[in-house]
């Protein structure tokens, strides 16, 4: 099937038989075109879903230029740190940043990319859902860079920057196991992302390394609640709920590896009410490195992730698009280690 194609001003002048130059100057509001002229024009253009060259345009006003970032929840601790790095990068170089939230919701994406499409930016910057790809394939075909943070769609071959998640799950089940723990639980979220896959990927790496036992409820998917409370990133109700289930066929010790901090403190709260000690007789890591890790009571074992950085090389490597756009060349990987940091909730000892 044929790709969408960006509609030009050529486009517009051949439909209604007028010269590129009035269809220009009727865009542009001009006096020294009829109200006639302009509204067929400004119609037309809509038919035809006409975007207006941003970079061409910003570089005959020498005026900022625009990347769009298309995030799901920029209430998740590590979402609001890479939006502030990339945004103070992009002004750094002389570009601004408009934000749209899906909150995992296709339709939302949708909308998202056609705003982002009409408003014509440079570029964009893209946490996908994960459930479709014709949306942004037409900023490809209209010859608008297109780079993923965090989640591939590898249906679009584009640009990836994020972390390497199959390392991180795997890092935070070996030093479960490291520990001492022979039966451990993995609780994820439901969403049927790459980042998820990939967490759980090296959680099973590690164990099958580690010759530990893994059974069909070893994943423990927890509904994710931020459709309902969007302003959450997630709630740690679900974990609780179905780590108490656990506790009470387990015998102790045992572990749990949390796939978000939201989810460890699920378990926290387990632990209390059941009066099992953390981590003697429940040990608990978590994933993303949230600011209240080194805070609640034990201090809780984490990945960190480098949020400051995948935000920064993103941005970088866009502009780098923006640059050589006749270039080409294959699309890019990068992924960033993260990095786990080992404290009281699993007997290490960091702050």
């Amino acid at each position: 099937m044929r790709e969408a194609r960006r509609a030009t001003l050529k486009d517009i002048a051949e439909s209604l038989g007028v010269s590129v130059n009035t269809v220009s100057r009727a865009l542009a509001d001009k006096d020294n075109v009829g109200v006639e002229t302009r509204t067929r024009v400004k119609e037309e253009a809509e038919r035809l879903g006409y975007v207006p060259n941003s970079t061409a345009r910003s570089l005959v006003l020498g005026s900022a230029t625009t990347l769009g970032m298309v995030i799901t929840n920029p209430s998740n601790p590590f979402y609001a740190q890479l939006i502030s790095a990339m945004e103070q990068h992009c002004r750094k170089h002389g570009y601004s940043l408009l934000l749209m939230a899906t909150e995992e919701s296709l339709a939302n994406e949708r909308r998202a990319a056609e705003e982002l499409l009409r408003r014509g930016v440079d570029g964009v910057l893209v946490v996908a859902v994960q459930e479709g790809a014709e949306h942004w394939r037409r900023f490809r075909t209209a010859g608008v860079p297109l780079v993923l943070i965090s989640r591939d769609v590898p249906e679009l071959n584009t640009d990836l920057v994020g972390v390497d998640h199959v390392q991180g799950g795997y890092e935070a089940a070996r030093h479960a196991i490291a520990r001492g723990a022979r039966r451990i639980y993995f609780l994820e979220e439901d969403l049927r992302v790459s980042s998820v896959a990939d967490r759980v990927e090296g959680y099973r790496r590690a164990m099958a390394e580690g010759g530990l036992p893994m059974g069909p409820d070893s994943v423990i998917k927890v509904p994710t609640r931020r459709l309902e409370q969007s302003a959450l990133p997630w709630d740690p109700s679900e974990a609780y709920r179905l780590a108490r289930d656990v506790l009470r066929t387990e015998q102790r010790p045992l572990a749990f590896v949390a796939g978000n901090d939201y989810f460890a403190l699920g378990v926290y709260r387990v632990a209390e009410e059941a009066g099992l000690r953390i981590p003697e007789d429940v040990l608990v890591v978590g994933y993303g490195g949230h600011p209240f890790a080194p805070y609640v009571i034990p201090t809780l074992t984490t990945v960190d992730l480098p949020a400051t950085e995948i935000g920064v090389s993103a941005v970088d490597h866009m502009l780098r698009r923006l640059k050589r756009p006749a270039a080409g060349g294959a699309p890019e990987k990068i992924l960033f280690p993260p990095r786990l940091v080992a404290r009281a909730s699993s007997g290490g000892s960091g702050t």
